[in-house]
């Protein structure tokens, strides 16, 4: 099978009939049967069968599609790439972030760095943890910005500061609380979890698991943007980074730093074959002085 062969059988088979597939690939239904045709006699047996004016997959069919999908992402992440590729270029930045930085630290650091720059423009988005890798092959970004380099990742990555973890609270739940706060003091709360949320709340679970605290966490977000908004309702307190925390602070909120400090690096990441450029490396200065003064 070739690429087109794959493509039109992903495209009946995503989409259950020959004229959906054209559709979707903006194709004539004849052109569509024919390569369908064609490949089913180069792999020697039949992909779908017809009932009820819809084609359903054969078994032989399921089992393909599994590694059919996978060469659909990557041909995806190619074309995306080549359209980034083009639009992208001279003294555009395009920079991804974790929702936590992006809320606070990101900006700061381009409000820093803009001055005197008029012809520099800038491209921001989010990403998820699980996303970086694929937004820097998809040429989606240049540079990410997060906690951890994905393991074993074929990417390059700058360290550009530190940051740590910090209890959010309402003043009322905690009045004159210390300028640090340890774990067992968020004992007797409504405690807001965020363990599912990454190598953040990861590094909060194990410092827990360390010092046998168990907290009544009947509540629990998998982002930290709506931990904080569950603080800001009432529901408890919550143990987020110092960023995210930082960026949250409204009136009645406070945020107080862990005893003993819980702390985790920020990196800058990008592909090996396309590392920061100058304007891109001054930048990352920009980030690193504004995490420093965080």
């Amino acid at each position: 099978m070739n690429l087109r062969h794959i493509e039109i059988f992903h495209a009946v088979y995503s989409n259950g009939s020959v004229s959906g597939a054209a559709r979707a690939l903006n194709v004539s239904q004849p052109s569509v049967s024919k390569t369908l045709r064609h490949a089913e006699s180069l792999l020697g047996f039949p992909l779908f069968e017809r009932a009820g004016g819809r084609l359903i997959p054969t078994d032989d069919a399921h089992a393909l599609f599994g590694e059919v999908s996978q060469i659909q992402d990557r041909v995806h992440a190619l074309r995306q790439g080549a359209r980034n590729l083009r639009r992208g270029a001279g003294s555009i930045l395009r920079v991804s972030a974790l929702p936590s930085l992006a809320l606070g630290a990101l900006p700061e650091a381009v409000a820093r760095f803009l001055p005197g720059r008029d012809n520099v423009k800038f491209d921001l988005q989010t990403v998820h943890h699980d996303d970086l890798v694929r937004k820097l092959y998809e040429r989606a970004t240049d540079i990410a910005i997060a906690y951890e380099v994905p393991h074993n990742a074929p990417v390059g990555s700058r360290r550009l500061g530190r940051g740590e973890l910090a209890v959010l609270y309402r003043e009322v739940d905690i009045p004159d609380a210390p300028a640090r706060l340890g774990l067992e003091a968020l004992a007797g709360h409504r405690f807001i979890s965020v363990a599912a949320s990454g190598p953040i709340g990861q590094l909060l679970v194990h410092e827990q698991e360390r010092l046998g605290i168990e907290f009544d966490d009947s509540v629990s977000a998998r982002t930290f943007y709506i931990a904080t908004a569950l603080v800001r309702a009432g529901l408890g307190v919550t143990v987020v980074d110092s960023f995210t925390a930082r960026a949250s602070l409204a009136p009645g909120l406070a945020m107080r730093p862990l005893e003993p400090r819980l702390t985790f690096d920020v990196h800058a990441m990008f592909l090996l074959d396309r590392p920061p450029t100058a304007l891109a490396t001054d930048f990352l200065k920009a980030v690193s002085q504004t995490i420093g003064d965080a």
